[in-house]
């Protein structure tokens, strides 16, 4: 449903000095109707690839198909099949939830009966049904992306891109967003790319593509992704870090990894995590604060793959 390929986009640079390159030879296949999530810290690209999908900016090279559409020759077909949530809010927080609605639906020729079942069809997942006089401005942060998303879904999308919507939301509000949003996916058949700096957003999605730099380093599914690290880890609390992590590999006779003040074992050695636990004890302990033995999450890889993506080529292996 969605085909980049080879994207590149520079930003001008200023008194003669070259640009800042925000995407890389960047591919990326998205499949009919499933839910992809592109993650990465903030600055990886991200949202300079949201703004080239949504057709606010053109890329300095590469090529973007959308349902079979050219995005940058068909630019209106595209259009026609997409439904999208901004991370800053794109709604009227001084008109009504209902008013809100019903303008979106009029600039797509929505009207009579076909408008009334179409906004009680958006609305049916949601908590705002009995909010529907009430002003946007007016309603919680996590009720407001929910007209973000009705206000999308009423014109029956079949691609839905989402920039980092759960953005400002609480814990609970985030969870109601995504369960909802997973559900609308799977009984519409829409194809969703969401991007996101939040790693456990991810682990319900179909896909995950992992950016960095613009530069794509990993595209799978999570169970996947998260095999390439093993079944179990062990992650070494530490006063020192940086110190202890060659001294542990030392011992263990494996490979260690830093992150902050953690000491990570991603290849726990023969014989499992107990010997290994108890040499690290036995060796360290006045230097450790704690060890723990964890699958790996989606964090873990990303972690990983950054630190093995030393080949400016990833994006292209990635794919």
């Amino acid at each position: 449903m969605i085909r980049i390929k080879g994207l590149t986009h520079a930003y001008p640079g200023r008194r003669g000095k070259p640009g800042r390159i925000a995407i890389q030879s960047f591919s990326l296949s998205v499949a009919e109707g499933t839910f992809t999530i592109l993650a990465g810290p903030n600055g990886s690209g991200k949202s300079t690839l949201f703004r080239i999908l949504c057709g606010l900016c053109l890329p300095s090279a590469g090529t973007i198909h959308i349902g079979g559409h050219d995005l940058f020759a068909e630019p209106a077909a595209v259009r026609g099949l997409m439904g999208v949530v901004f991370q800053s809010p794109a709604v009227d927080k001084h008109l009504s939830v209902a008013e809100n609605l019903d303008i979106h639906a009029r600039l797509y020729g929505l009207t009579g009966a076909t408008l009334t079942d179409r906004r009680e069809e958006a609305l049916a997942w949601s908590g705002l049904k009995d909010r529907l006089k009430d002003k946007v401005g007016t309603l919680s942060g996590g009720l407001a992306r929910q007209v973000e998303l009705a206000k999308c879904l009423i014109t029956h999308p079949r691609v839905l891109l989402l920039d980092e919507p759960t953005t400002g939301l609480d814990p609970a509000a985030r969870r109601a967003f995504l369960d909802a949003l997973s559900r609308i996916q799977r009984d519409r058949g829409m194809t969703v790319l969401m991007t996101s700096h939040v790693f456990s957003e991810a682990e319900d999605a179909d896909r995950v593509a992992i950016m960095r730099e613009g530069l794509l380093l990993a595209h799978d599914t999570p169970n996947r992704l998260r095999d390439q690290l093993g079944r179990d880890m062990l992650v070494v609390s530490a006063v020192d870090a940086e110190t202890l992590a060659p001294r542990i590999a030392q011992v263990l006779g494996v490979p260690t990894s830093r992150h902050g003040e953690e000491v990570r074992v991603e290849s726990i050695p023969d014989g499992g995590p107990v010997p290994a636990i108890d040499a690290i004890l036995s060796n360290f302990r006045d230097e450790v604060t704690s060890v723990a033995v964890k699958r790996p999450t989606l964090e873990d890889v990303f972690i990983h793959v950054t630190e093995q993506a030393s080949d400016p080529r990833a994006g292209e292996a990635a794919e």
